[in-house]
């Protein structure tokens, strides 16, 4: 009983302080007689204290429609008497339902002068517990929704597009902060995302805290006070109560809380509970005054993105001004009867749920519609592509069945099943009047360049120009060295052009290309160049496809006749394995053939990971290799040493390798800073066994074929991703002898454990690809800028039946009006352009 009395008179002076204001408590006096009663009837053991807490109950009852503070004030003060006396007077057991023999305590008045209840006339109130509840606002906070009573605004476009300087309370300086991270007009900033959400939803009293959990509180600050620890560190200590019990919160080196956090005030603290000597206590919570805007604690807290100059409450700040008035003047682009089939929100109601998120399934329900809307575009896109490239007739070219016969017999091996296979494939396609739009996966060494060549080849004999078009120098001049052979016999004139072609050879081979002299150019990027024209084109052949952007793609396309005529075939190759249904749904502008056979006598790759102390083990297996005739590869993640990266870098180490380790050998070393003549140089010289050891960069990851190296060992390799590992690998085993891959990191993280373990455990390219984009995900997997994608900034390549979903709606619409011609797709069609703006730029 002594405690229950205790935490009574804290409260009666409390509210003495403050005026009788019936704010003692959140939720008033009443609300405190409610949890206290309860506490105190079950400590009562005598009938003077029983009869104290029936009276005390009354009083607090009554206590809110008293009129006026005179009146609130004598009652307190009565109370305040009693609980004087009370202390005054030790308790005596009572033996019988009489009333004692002392004076009766002296009844309280009320504001109607009725006598207080005794246990004689009163029946005791059943001794329940009530749980406090939650405050009541006159009106919703400026953060709720309210769609019941707002007018319906019309969509604002013009106003969207405008600085986010026009929005109040934004300068031209926070302007620049907000620039950095994306944001230049209102509507950019309506899509910069929270990175996660903070949930204070979830309110409780006090005396049901749970150590560990996060929760938000409601309370009355009964004292603020502040101390110096050990280490001179200002501690701010406040004690809050919500009348079923008490709570500490502490707050570092922020004295200035002192003056802000007085005794009265009533708060709204959020954050984690821990424990302090056996008590629950928040260690630097989220806070606010009761009255203020609940943006930081119960509710649902965004975190944003931030960078130097703006902090998390102002950015949030600044996100609730421009949600609450621009959120519902976006113009959703989605068609209705889309919406209603797949029970998605309107635009406007996701963009403001996915800000400040009412709930969590609120938050849920928008991130759904937004993950559709960027998945849904990026699938209409790929629909229009589609469209556009077949949009044009097609150039029948004969599936010549002698010429393939020919051809077959010819090669000094047997084409494998999958080969034969994909190249009937092509050879339908390009026999159409439909222009071909396929894509070629296949593995490292699965014999993709057998089959452009045939390809190549029923276009040159049907009296029609091709084009092979690679990254990079190093995989063209490969392919020219790989295609020359193969065609050249068969009658085909080649050409090899990059930029790296001498200014007095590229003049002789635009005039061959321009009269049609050349059946096949092969090259990179200058194939696209405008001093480059050709007669006739009929195939286009683009290598490791996922290195060109949508545009470049385009303007190879556009390399057919000017009279258009007719567009011509195009076939796209990559050597980076994707499992075949996220392929279908990613590339779904195009039909997918796949290598998955290998052909015969390639031997498995032996591949092993070694701890940075055994590289010298490497070494000594290296140059075992080397005087058995073989060559071997060394790989570093970085051309040059750095002081913000800690890794070998290529230079400084074929320098010490030659000096140090093997300086009987010749070691030679190529990077992406030589230019196309150096680069080709150290090749030739390592293709015609004059270099032993060739150490090397990621330039090497693809194009390099050299049957004599047996040996890739890559240093640093955790540095690298899976997909670019399972390349550099495949450099090796390209001939007759025994290849080992040896792998040496030089850091032992979890995530570089996983992917350098499940290289030694398989070969296969796609199983691989598989667990890289799982430890990846698909934007680093890609390469955001190399991927000829749109960004995604909530979606997820791996979200299979979301893309499915997107995709069946995409092919619906695009079926429809497939360049989103009609009145109701019109917004649509500028959305998708929008999307699409920026996925043809490449780095």
């Amino acid at each position: 009983m002594k405690n229950a009395l205790k935490r009574l008179k804290r409260v009666l002076d409390l509210e003495a302080s403050q005026g009788y204001k019936n704010k003692a408590v959140v939720g008033g006096i009443r609300q405190f007689a409610t949890f206290w009663v309860g506490q105190a009837r079950e400590a009562a053991q005598t009938e003077m204290d029983k009869a104290l807490v029936e009276q005390v109950a009354e009083v607090l009852t009554d206590y809110g429609r008293l009129p006026g503070t005179e009146a609130r004030a004598k009652v307190i003060e009565q109370l305040q008497s009693k609980l004087a006396q009370r202390r005054e007077q030790e308790p005596a057991p009572i033996k019988s339902s009489a009333p004692p023999a002392k004076e009766p305590a002296k009844p309280v008045e009320t504001a109607a002068s009725t006598p207080p209840p005794t246990p004689e006339n009163r029946k005791p109130k059943p001794n329940v517990r009530r749980e406090p509840l939650p405050p009541r606002n006159k009106k919703p906070g400026k953060w709720e929704r309210r769609p019941a009573n707002r007018k319906p605004v019309d969509p604002d476009p013009e106003g969207l597009a405008q600085s986010v300087t026009a929005v109040h309370g934004i300068g031209p300086k926070l302007a620049e902060h907000l620039a950095k991270i994306g944001a230049s007009t209102i509507e950019e900033l309506l899509y910069i995302f929270p990175r996660r959400f903070d949930d204070y939803t979830l309110m409780k009293p006090i005396h049901k805290l749970v150590y560990g959990e996060t929760v938000t509180v409601i309370g009355t600050i009964w004292e603020t006070r502040a101390r110096r620890s050990r280490n001179n560190q200002i501690i701010v200590q406040s004690i809050i109560s919500d009348g079923t019990g008490k709570v500490q919160a502490t707050w570092f080196n922020q004295k200035w809380l002192v003056d802000k956090l007085k005794a009265g005030m009533q708060i709204v603290v959020s954050g984690k509970v821990d424990q302090y000597l056996g008590r629950p206590v928040f260690n630097s919570p989220e806070w606010e005054p009761l009255e203020l805007e609940p943006l930081r604690t119960r509710r649902i807290v965004p975190i944003y993105p931030l960078t130097q100059g703006l902090s998390g409450n102002r950015m949030r700040d600044i996100m609730r001004k421009t949600v609450n008035y621009w959120a519902r003047r976006v113009p959703d682009p989605l068609p209705p009867s889309v919406r209603q089939r797949q029970k998605l929100e309107t635009l406007p109601e996701a963009l403001q749920q996915h800000h400040f998120p009412d709930s969590q399934h609120a938050l849920h329900q928008a991130r759904r519609r937004l993950i559709f809307d960027e998945l849904f575009l990026l699938q209409l896109g790929m629909q229009g592509f589609r469209h556009e490239w077949q949009s044009q007739p097609g150039v029948e070219i004969e599936k010549d069945t002698a010429v393939l016969t020919q051809f077959q017999q010819s090669l000094p091996y047997t084409l494998t099943n999958a080969q034969q296979r994909v190249i009937q494939e092509i050879a339908d396609d390009m026999a159409n009047s439909t222009p071909m739009n396929r894509l070629l996966q296949g593995d490292v060494g699965a014999g993709k360049t057998v089959v452009a060549a045939a390809a190549l080849l029923l276009a040159a004999k049907a009296g029609y120009q091709s084009t092979l078009m690679a990254p990079t120098e190093i995989l063209a001049e490969q392919h020219f060295k790989g295609l020359r052979p193969l065609l050249e016999p068969l009658g085909l004139r080649l050409c090899l052009l990059t930029g790296s072609t001498p200014t007095a050879e590229k003049a002789p081979i635009y005039a061959a290309l321009a009269s049609g002299e050349i059946d096949l150019a092969i090259g990179t990027h200058a194939l696209i160049q405008e001093a480059v024209s050709f007669h006739n084109l009929a195939l286009a052949i683009v290598d490791e496809q996922h290195r060109f952007g949508v545009d470049q793609r385009q303007a190879l396309r556009d390399k057919g006749p000017a009279s258009g005529e007719y567009s011509p075939h195009l076939l796209t190759m990559s050597a980076t394995p994707i499992p075949r249904s996220l392929a279908l749904s990613l590339y779904g502008d195009l039909d997918l053939s796949i290598l998955d056979e290998m052909p015969p006598g390639r031997q498995e790759i032996k591949t092993r990971w070694i701890r940075t102390r055994e590289r010298e083990r490497a070494y000594a297996f290296i140059r075992k290799q080397i005087e058995d005739g073989r060559q071997a590869y060394i790989i570093y993640p970085l051309v040059e040493e750095s002081d913000k990266v800690d890794a070998k870098a290529a230079v400084a180490e074929h320098e010490r390798l030659q000096g140090k380790i093997f300086p009987d050998l010749q070691v030679g070393l190529i990077h992406g800073r030589l230019s196309g003549s150096e680069k080709e140089s150290v090749m030739r010289d390592f293709y015609e066994g004059k270099l032993n050891i060739l150490v090397s960069t990621s330039v090497i990851e693809v194009g390099v074929d050299v049957p004599n190296s047996t040996v890739m060992l890559i240093d640093g390799a955790n540095r690298f991703g899976l997909a670019q590992l399972h390349q550099f690998r495949g450099r090796v085993g390209r001939g007759q002898y025994q290849s080992y891959c040896l792998l040496v990191a030089d850091s032992d993280t979890p995530d570089a454990e996983e992917r350098l373990s499940a290289l030694t455990q398989t070969n296969d390219g796609f199983a691989l690809a598989e667990k890289d984009l799982e430890i990846r995900g698909p934007g680093e997997f890609f390469g955001r800028r190399q991927s000829g994608l749109p960004e995604l900034k909530l979606a997820s390549l791996l979200d299979m039946d979301m893309l499915k979903i997107a995709q069946t709606e995409a092919q619906t619409i695009a079926e429809a009006d497939p360049n989103l011609e009609q009145p109701e797709h019109a917004l649509l069609r500028q959305r998708v352009a929008k999307f699409w703006q920026n996925a043809g730029d490449v780095s």
